[in-house]
Order: structure tokens, then sequence, then C-alpha cells
């Protein structure tokens, strides 16, 4: 089938699956919708030659730089302990964990082989767990730190597979060799991301100083990012996923300096959540579309496994190795936490210890996705002597069954655990809110007025509707200042009134937008609420524009 067909069926599969899960009365998770028309479609005869690093390639980079981008970098900073323990810590005791017990489990299945099909189940997928949680969602905290976890767990999961995939293929494993890998490794993707944002940051703003901004340029700029950066790194054989993740966190501080037009933020925001929704459902529903050729070999799978033919006890094994990853999570958090709670107990402080239900939603939100199944694939087919490698069908078979299972458990789980929930992890006060950064900006917008007021014109005529707008726009940010007021007047001098206004109210709202970025670069504010502001500013200076008189 020529790709551009198959390009078209992918993408018509996720607008029909979007109504689907609308129209349907019984609410179906869209990830688990997306993967039943998958499956639909493997049946009537569409098939993938499924490459997984080409995979890797065109879906991980743009969705991981994404999230970098839009995570909110206060709560991401502020909770880096818990994310690490959950990104780095609950990873390598994942692995270890359920290494072991996946290689008694399948006693045909060789260490280094079950170690390796352990760090790839590892990875965690926050779009699966924000589909899930869509009708009931988490408390904000509790996903922010589920979000960064999510954003650097893959590569620490994926530098784990590729440890054990190597001790596999040679026989050999040096524990300080693979520390010193990982830091290097990891350390080198976090510095190729923030050297390539950078790069093409200044090269960006030097050219637009001498051309001009190009709303369709600037999209096309920050759709490329994220490839730059995830080829840059994989070039020199560093993580690229975590450089995807990084040059997405280093856009967003970039742009506190050098803003672009609202016009580009808008129109890219639209593109980035179109881009998002499309690779989203796509892995969802190749995912689906593997499944019918996974259970065809069900057979092989389960001779690898070691059992003969016996089908059901593979099956058995998802079952197991989903519920021992669920339990190791639960484990892990629980151990974190009185571990917490000793060491504010030593230092005098007070600590409160969250419910096990909280601990249960975090468990139930360990679900597996689009890295599992991409890394698992990458499993070599030969040994370097020509031998096949060894239960590569079965670790393949129990990676993509887990990634249903854990789906199907977080669908039916999450909604449940969550009902009811109160915000158990409550964001911490901010000294300065939403309401005083308002203020700053009006006491801004009325400095610019007075500076645009003071600016000589030639026609009289001009200077007296000005005058008159002035007032008129004087009185509007006053109420804001007196009362908080932030709601927002037509013969030819009429228009000269309002010509004059809106050009006025152009000033204003440029200095409003100075005076947030002003304040977000000197962490008054946090990004959360310097988003919705700048996005207001810019609405407002879009719907002034769209008033522009022609001439």
């Amino acid at each position: 089938m020529p790709v551009v067909t198959m390009v078209l069926l992918f993408l018509l599969a996720v607008v029909l699956s979007g109504f689907l899960a609308r129209l349907l009365p019984l609410k179906v998770p869209l990830p688990l919708l997306q993967i039943a028309i998958g499956a639909g479609l493997s049946w009537v005869g569409f098939d993938v030659d499924f490459d997984p690093r080409l995979f890797l390639l065109l879906f991980i980079p743009p969705l991981l730089f994404l999230d970098g981008w839009r995570i909110p970098k206060g709560a991401f900073f502020r909770d880096w302990k818990p994310i690490l323990a959950l990104a780095i810590g609950l990873v390598v005791f994942t692995v270890i964990g359920m290494g072991w017990f996946i290689e008694w489990l399948v006693p045909a299945m060789p260490l280094a082989v079950a170690f390796a099909l352990a760090a790839i189940l590892s990875p965690t997928d926050p779009v699966a767990v924000g589909a899930m949680t869509h009708n009931s969602p988490l408390p904000p905290r509790l996903m922010h730190i589920l979000e960064g976890e999510s954003l650097l767990n893959d590569a620490t999961g994926l530098v784990c597979f590729t440890f054990a995939v190597t001790a596999a293929l040679t026989g050999t494993f040096s524990l300080a060799d693979a520390s010193l890998s990982f830091v290097l490794v990891a350390g080198g993707g976090a510095m190729v991301g923030l050297v390539v944002t950078w790069i093409i940051g200044k090269l960006n703003h030097l050219l637009i100083q001498r051309a001009g901004e190009d709303t369709g340029i600037q999209i096309l700029v920050s759709l490329l990012i994220p490839f730059a950066a995830y080829l840059a790194a994989e070039h020199i054989h560093v993580s690229g996923i975590l450089a995807a993740v990084v040059a997405g966190i280093a856009m967003h501080y970039g742009e506190l300096s050098g803003r672009p037009l609202a016009s580009t933020r808008m129109q890219r925001n639209a593109v980035w959540d179109t881009v998002q929704t499309a690779l989203n459902g796509i892995i969802f529903v190749l995912l689906g579309e593997q499944l019918p050729r996974m259970l065809r070999r069900l057979p092989e799978a389960a001779s690898a496994s070691g059992n003969g033919n016996d089908v059901w006890h593979l099956l058995g094994y998802v079952v197991v190795i989903t519920l021992a990853l669920g339990a190791l999570r639960f484990a892990w958090v629980w151990l974190a936490v009185r571990v917490t709670v000793f060491s504010a107990s030593l230092r005098g402080e007070a600590a409160v210890v969250p419910q096990n239900r909280l601990l249960a939603i975090i468990a139930t939100a360990g679900v597996r996705g689009a890295i599992t199944l991409a890394g698992v694939l990458t499993l070599p087919l030969l040994m370097p002597d020509g031998t096949p490698f060894p239960a590569r069908d079965a670790a393949i078979f129990l990676a993509m069954g887990v990634i249903l299972l854990s789906l199907v458990i977080a669908s039916i789980g999450l909604p449940v655990l969550t009902r009811g929930l109160t915000d158990v992890l409550p964001e911490p006060e901010r000294k300065d809110t939403e309401a005083n950064a308002r203020v700053a900006a009006s006491e801004a917008a009325l400095r610019r007025i007075d500076a645009m007021l003071a600016e000589p014109l030639e026609d009289p005529r001009i200077v007296a509707a000005r005058a008159e707008a002035a007032m008129v726009l004087r009185d509007v940010y006053q109420r804001h200042l007196d009362y908080g007021d932030h709601s927002g007047e037509t013969a030819e001098d009429m228009q000269l009134v309002a010509e004059a206004e809106r050009r006025l109210r152009l000033g204003a709202l440029d200095a409003e937008r100075d005076e947030y970025y002003k304040l977000r670069r000197a962490f008054a504010i946090d990004d959360v609420v310097h988003q919705k502001l700048v996005r207001e500013i810019d609405l407002m200076e879009a719907s002034l524009l769209n008033k522009q008189p022609a001439h």
C-alpha cells in the first residue's frame, strides 16, 4: 500500500475515533477505541511494515518536545525530588526487581533478555494517563509529577534496555561502565537539547531582526527543533529522547526574552494541538494494527517462552507481570513517602503522609505505551553467531500484552480511585498572585498611554481624537486598578476616535504583555499564570488587529 494512502487512513482513523468517543453511549477511553480501530484495519487487510527506529524519529521527539515545552516549569522544578525518584530510582528498581522476577517466571528467557524486557517496560506513557483521566482528572500537582516522571524515565529505561541487549549479545556486563555511560548519555542528551535550541533561537532572532517575522516560518521552525535536537544527539550517541525534552524546556525560557508575535503564538498553538492529536492517535491505531499479527504468532511466542504451544501460560505471564509492575511501583512510592516523612521528623519538620488511595492512583497510572512498543520491536533478530535471538517473540508479545492490560486497568481503575478525590497534594500558595500581576500590567499600560500622548502629531484632528480616546482608555485601566474590572464605544470624527483608541489599546496591550514577561523573568509569577495572562492579551490584540480599517 502506498505510504500516502497509509498515512491518510491513519489520520481518518484518528478523526473517526474522536467522533466515536463522543457519540458512543458507553464512554470508552479514546486510546482503547483507537487500538480497536487499528485492529479492525488489520483484520480487513491493512498491513504496516513497522520500522521501530523510524517510529521513534517521527513520533517521539515532537511529543516529548511539546510536553517539555508546555509542562508547568514551576511545578516541575519545585517537585524535582519526587520526579527524579520516580524517573530514575523507580526505573532502576523496576529493572532489577522485574528482571529477576521475569527470569524466574519464564525459565526459557535468559537473564539478560529478562532485564531487557524489564527495562523497556519501565517507562510510563503520559499520553495514555491523560486520556484515561479525561473524565476523572487527577489533582494538578499529582498530574505534574506523573508528567515530569514520564518525560525523564524514557531516557533512563532506554539506556538500561541498551545495556541489557548488549549484555545478551556479548555475554558481558560492567556496572561501573554502565553507570558512567548512563551519566554521559543522559547528560550529553540534555546538553545537546540545550545547545541546539539556543543556536536555533539565536539565528532565528537575528533573521527576524533583519527580515521581519513570518508566522508560517516561525511555526515551521518550532516543528523542526525537536527533530534537530533528537538527530544531533543520536549522531553523537547520546540520548535523543532527553535532548528533545530539554529542547522543549529551553524553548519556553528562550521565548521569555525574545517573544514572538501574538498571531504567531496563537496559530502555533493551534498547529501543535493538531500535531499532538494526530501523533497520539496514530500511535494507538498503530498499536492496534500490530495486535492481530502478534495474536497470529502466539504459538511461536508460547514456544519461545518454554511452554510448547500453551498460549494460556503466556497470557497468564502478561497478567502476572502487569500486576507485579504495579506492586513494585506501589512499594517504591510507599517506601519513598516513609523515608521522606522520617527525614522530615529528624529535621523537626511536620510532614503529611499521603493516604494509600493516592499511592494506589500513582501505581495504577503507570501505563505503558509508545516507548515500550517501539523499544521492544528493536530487539535484534540474530545473535552474533547467526542463531536466533533468544525468546524474542515471547518478549515482544509480553510487552504488547502489558501495554494493553495496563491501559485496560487504568481505564477501569483510575475513574474509580479518583471519584470524589479532593486535592490531596495542594499547590503551594504563591506570594505574588494573578491579581498582583494584573495590577502591575495595568500600571504599565497607563504609563505607555501617557508616553504615546506625548508623541507629537501634525494633524490637530488626530491629536484631539487621540486625547479623547486616551481619556476613555485611561478610564478603563483606572477601573482595572480601582475595582479590578477587566471588561472592556463610531461619521468621520467618531472613526478617528475609534482608530486612535485602537492604536492606544494596542500600545497599552503591548505594555501589559511586556510587564507579564518581566514578572515571569523575575519569577514573580509562574508560567501557568503567565501563559494565561499573555493569551488573554493575544486574543484582545488579535481582535483589535482584525478591526483595522482598510486604506
